[in-house]
């Protein structure tokens, strides 16, 4: 177990967001991560801040406490039955790297969930989604560390609870527990969600008549890469609103005054794409200083240099209040804040 003190976090979140830890310390076994909370247990009595791939949080001032590094690797099969393969992947691993590797073997269920940043053990906690498909949809079971106790226990589907970017881990059991890995339960026989989004339109223009697991994520890949910045150029969190989910009177009522909302129904109620609602605000390409909404899709806040994380949440807040204004929609952040 390594512990550097005053440790530049800049490296460690996609926002490029200058800010410190008290202490740093990467980790790359359970043995290691149970040092570490014994460690803090006996010695340091200080919050615990576990980080994955930095991609779902923004600084917005130094961490007073423990960063712990999650880096346990690893990816394998760990049985296989008639319709499905069931995959192991450690929570250190990076998410979009796993996509590839399921992808090359024609493992079929996460295709349409390529080139999100950020790594496995946020899968769950976040119930990460795109194009249709969610996390839950291909879960089998985690096991995840308990801080408190210093074990490891297995969670089911059923105990994540999950929900539209929810689980447990971020309400009733948030700071509780230390995701260590995630198996998902893929496909032999792939079945293929393509009418969410610009899927089916991005084959046609590959030429592709019969679609594939490789076919169906290079599309995405391609979509994705046209419409949002790559952290390395443009530091960002990919989407930073959820996605509003209202009543079905309510967008009945804004579709009179608003003839163009979109929306997507499901059972009794309606999700309203944040991006279109931010965009209708006039934020789109907005910039102030070097804190922005990127100008190809309003729903991502970046930085292009040298912005604060003050200042990113400053927008947000912003973007939040003139949406409530304009529709009544109280947007929610996906992004952590720390």
């Amino acid at each position: 177990m390594t512990i550097f003190e005053n440790h530049s976090l800049l490296p460690y979140n996609t926002f490029g967001i200058a800010a410190k830890a008290r202490y740093f310390s990467p980790i790359g076994s359970l043995e290691q991560l149970d040092a570490c909370i014994s460690r803090n247990k006996k010695s340091f009595q200080l919050p615990l801040l576990i980080l994955g791939g930095g991609s779902n949080l923004l600084f917005t001032q130094d961490f007073n406490g423990w960063v712990i590094k999650n880096e346990i690797k690893g990816i394998e099969l760990v049985r296989e039955d008639e319709g499905y393969y069931y995959i192991k992947a450690m929570a250190g691993e990076n998410w979009h790297g796993l996509v590839m590797h399921c992808v090359a073997k024609n493992y079929a269920g996460l295709e349409n969930l390529s080139l999100i940043p950020g790594n496995v053990g946020a899968s769950p906690m976040q119930n990460i989604g795109a194009y249709g498909v969610e996390v839950k949809d291909v879960f089998f079971e985690l096991e995840a560390y308990h801080i408190a106790d210093r074990r490891v226990i297995k969670f089911s589907a059923t105990d994540c609870s999950f929900g539209y970017r929810e689980s447990v881990f971020k309400r009733a059991l948030k700071n509780q527990f230390i995701i260590l890995s995630v198996t998902y339960q893929l496909r032999k026989v792939p079945v293929f969600q393509t009418s969410y989004g610009a899927i089916e339109k991005e084959l046609e223009a590959m030429h592709v008549t019969t679609p594939s697991v490789k076919a169906i994520s290079d599309a995405v890949i391609r979509i994705r890469s046209s419409k949002l910045p790559d952290p390395a150029v443009i530091g960002n969190a990919g989407s930073f609103f959820k996605n509003p989910v209202i009543d079905v009177t309510q967008y009945d009522r804004l579709k009179k005054a608003f003839a163009g909302i979109p929306g997507y129904a499901q059972a009794n109620t309606v999700k309203v794409p944040a991006g279109w609602l931010i965009e209708q605000c006039g934020w789109k390409g907005y910039r102030q200083g070097d804190a922005g909404c990127y100008n190809k899709q309003a729903l991502v806040l970046v930085n292009y240099g040298h912005a604060t994380g003050a200042e990113i949440f400053d927008l947000s807040s912003s973007i939040i209040q003139s949406v409530e204004q304009k529709f009544g929609i109280l947007l929610e952040r996906e992004v952590n804040i720390i």
